[in-house]
């Protein structure tokens, strides 16, 4: 059961739980990162101009949704915590960040924010995914595969 829909549950019932928890993660799905770049020391993470915004305040802080097969980057704001979803297709840009030590940047329209604490966060993540199966065989497959060059350049 996702956070949400447990959230959800507790909030609102069993009555509109579906209805609910399907608007939950259709607006959840906008907030995608869906394309990266480098530009000079940064590299930009171009979140979907659907996204819902404002996302809030960097808290440096990531985790992983293996449900979804992606990292997410955590903000605070007012009404909560709201959440950037790195896929699998833009974890090369996660790999450049952490190999060329790049800034980290979310772009959304004309917006630009940094991502405090996002290479360090994402460090810690991937090397304790690293032969460990409690994220799932297929995540952590994924992310042993994808940041080989990561892993093999610390160990």
């Amino acid at each position: 059961m996702h956070s949400n829909e447990m959230q959800l549950r507790v909030a609102y019932g069993r009555l509109n739980v579906k209805s609910i928890i399907k608007e939950v993660d259709v607006l959840d799905m906008k907030n995608e990162i869906i394309e990266t770049s480098m530009n000079g020391n940064e590299v930009q993470f171009i979140l979907n101009p659907e996204a819902e915004w404002p996302l809030g305040s960097p808290t440096g802080k990531m985790l992983t949704d293996t449900d979804r097969q992606s990292f997410v980057y955590i903000f605070d704001h007012e009404t909560g915590y709201r959440y950037a979803y790195f896929p699998k297709d833009s974890w090369g840009g996660l790999v450049d960040m952490l190999l060329q030590q790049a800034e980290p940047v979310l772009i959304w329209q004309d917006e630009k924010i940094l991502l405090t604490g996002a290479a360090d966060e994402l460090q810690a993540l991937i090397f304790n995914i690293e032969g460990n199966d409690n994220y799932g065989e297929e995540f952590s497959t994924a992310v042993e595969e994808i940041f080989k060059p990561v892993l093999e350049k610390v160990n």
